[in-house]
């Protein structure tokens, strides 16, 4: 069986590794005679499983002792709902950045339950900036600071983490987390679907300081409040245990690359690599400002809009799979996440350069 490059923005590609070893223990996980999918997960080995995902996730971020780690289902979309819920107490009002289509979707939940205060936007830019820090507008009165560290449909990161002037801070990190080395004590609160970096879709991670636990709005649902989840494990409800174990595979793999530090130097050297293939040429375009790519979501644009279509057969051809830019915005998109090997996107930089000399 040939594998492709498969540059899906998500459900994205998992580590090769990860994937062997989950189809040599998926019938008979450590000589128990079943899967892990079909164990109690209230059962002692699941709970261990679900324990050391917890221990190693702590590990690779460096998670002070005074935040609650969660494993949620739901996705970004849930915690939309579920961040206002428990994060207002008592405040009508917070803080968003808008850097385009996730942050716009977290705006409008966040309307369903309070005032969403518009700190700074790139929108008029077509979400191709971040705004500058010295146009922010935060309301000290607000509940928190809310932003997206990585919008992958724009190809927009923020390379630094914002001070958000005293309040609480807020980020959706579903596209970028576990992408490179993160100082948790700056955050209130950090949520991230599984289905980029960490694992399969079906299961959130939430990373919560704990004084922002506890204080949800009445009427909450059980399974949105925080402090229930804590008090149970996040098991108030069954887990998607089988994707939390592929979690805590692709954890463990993370560890054996040399962590977080690691996988950085290796991100960055495979996004340099292609943002320099694109901008010395005259076929290929991206629109972002250099100082906010992203490193995990990279568009790009032909000169010639009219083979879109034979750019994406050859490239299937080529085993360079889901390039395709997101339906809003059109174009492609190569999603180079930590799972993508160099040599995936050296393949799409040498199959690049052969279309442009084709058709160019």
């Amino acid at each position: 069986m040939a594998r492709v490059y498969n540059f899906s923005a998500g459900p994205s590609a998992l580590p090769e590794a990860v994937l062997q070893r989950a189809r040599d223990e998926l019938l008979d996980w450590r000589s128990t005679g079943m899967s892990i999918m079909e164990m109690s997960h209230r059962g002692k080995d699941f709970v261990a499983v679900a324990e050391k995902s917890e221990a190693d996730l702590r590990e690779l971020l460096a998670i002070p002792a005074n935040y609650k780690v969660l494993f949620l289902q739901g996705g970004a979309t849930g915690q939309f709902a579920a961040v206002p819920m428990n994060l207002l107490r008592g405040k009508t009002k917070a803080c968003y950045v808008n850097t385009g289509l996730w942050s716009e979707k977290a705006i409008g939940e966040a309307k369903l339950f309070c005032s969403p205060d518009i700190a700074a936007s790139s929108k008029e830019s077509g979400f191709t900036i971040i705004p500058s820090r010295s146009d922010w507008r935060i309301d000290p009165d607000a509940a928190y600071l809310h932003y997206t560290a990585n919008e992958t449909i724009g190809g927009v990161e923020f390379q630094d983490i914002p001070d958000s002037a005293g309040l609480p801070l807020v980020c959706d990190m579903s596209s970028n987390i576990l992408s490179r080395p993160l100082d948790v004590g700056r955050f209130g609160l950090i949520y991230a679907g599984a289905q980029k970096n960490m694992g399969p879709a079906g299961i959130t991670v939430v990373i919560v300081r704990e004084d922002l636990v506890g204080q949800a709005l009445p009427g909450t649902p059980s399974i949105f409040d925080y402090k229930k989840q804590a008090d149970n494990g996040s098991m108030l409800n069954t887990p998607p245990t089988y994707v939390w174990y592929l979690l805590g595979l692709v954890l463990e793999w993370l560890k054996e690359q040399g962590g977080l530090a690691a996988i950085e130097a290796r991100n960055i050297r495979k996004a340099e690599k292609l943002y320099a293939t694109i901008d010395a040429s005259r076929y290929y375009s991206n629109p972002i400002e250099p100082d906010c790519r992203s490193r995990m979501n990279v568009p790009f644009r032909l000169a010639n809009a009219d083979l879109e279509k034979v750019f994406l057969a050859e490239a299937r051809t080529a085993g360079l799979v889901n390039l395709e830019g997101h339906r809003s915005v059109g174009g492609f998109r190569a999603s180079i996440y930590n799972a993508m090997p160099e040599e995936g996107v050296d393949a799409l930089i040498e199959f690049m350069g052969e279309f442009e000399r084709k058709h160019g």
